[in-house]
C-alpha cells in the first residue's frame, strides 16, 4: 500500500483562511503589513498583530493569499542581440507592453557583433505564454536567437 507524503515541498491545498490557526492568520497579517510599507521590520510587524518571531518564521515562506500564488511565474531567457544601438531597448519595449516585469538581466560585452543577455522575467501579468513571447521576441530587428533557459511557476 502506498503511502502519500504530506510534506512534500511541490503539494499545494486550497484551504478557507477562517480555519487557519491563529498563528497562520497573523503571519498572513504580518505579511501584508510589511508589504504595504505599513510596517518597515518584521519586529514592528509580529509586534502590531501580536504574533511571536518565531511562528512568522516558521510560516512566512510557505503560506500566502492564493492569488499571489497562482500569479508568480517567473521565466529565465537567453537571448543573443546585434550590438547595434536600440536592439536591447526595443526587446524591453517589447516585454514591457506586453505586460512583462523584468526582475534581472545581465548582458555580456559585445564579441563578433553579438552581445549575449540573460533575462529573468515575471510573467504573471502577460497574455501569453513564454513560447509565444521567445517567438515575439525572435521577430524583432537585430534578435538573432531566443531560448527559454528556465521556467517556474
Amino acid at each position: 500500500m502506498a503511502v502519500h507524503n504530506t510534506r512534500d515541498k511541490d503539494t499545494f491545498y486550497l484551504i478557507r483562511a477562517d480555519i487557519l490557526p491563529e498563528s497562520m492568520q497573523k503571519t498572513i497579517e504580518a505579511k501584508k503589513l510589511l508589504e504595504t510599507g505599513v510596517v518597515h521590520s518584521i519586529q514592528e510587524a509580529v509586534e502590531r498583530v501580536k504574533l511571536s518571531r518565531s511562528a512568522f518564521y516558521k510560516y512566512k515562506d510557505a503560506i500566502f493569499p492564493f492569488n499571489a500564488a497562482m500569479k508568480q511565474k517567473i521565466i529565465t531567457i537567453s537571448v543573443n542581440l546585434e550590438h547595434r544601438t536600440g536592439v536591447l531597448s526595443r526587446m524591453l519595449s517589447y516585454i514591457a507592453q506586453n505586460r512583462g516585469n523584468i526582475l534581472t538581466i545581465n548582458q555580456s560585452i559585445p564579441l563578433q557583433g553579438l552581445a549575449h543577455v540573460i533575462l529573468s522575467i515575471d510573467t504573471a501579468q502577460m497574455d501569453m505564454d513564454a513560447t509565444q513571447l521567445a517567438e515575439g521576441l525572435k521577430g524583432l530587428d537585430g534578435v538573432q536567437k531566443v531560448m527559454i533557459i528556465g521556467q517556474e511557476t
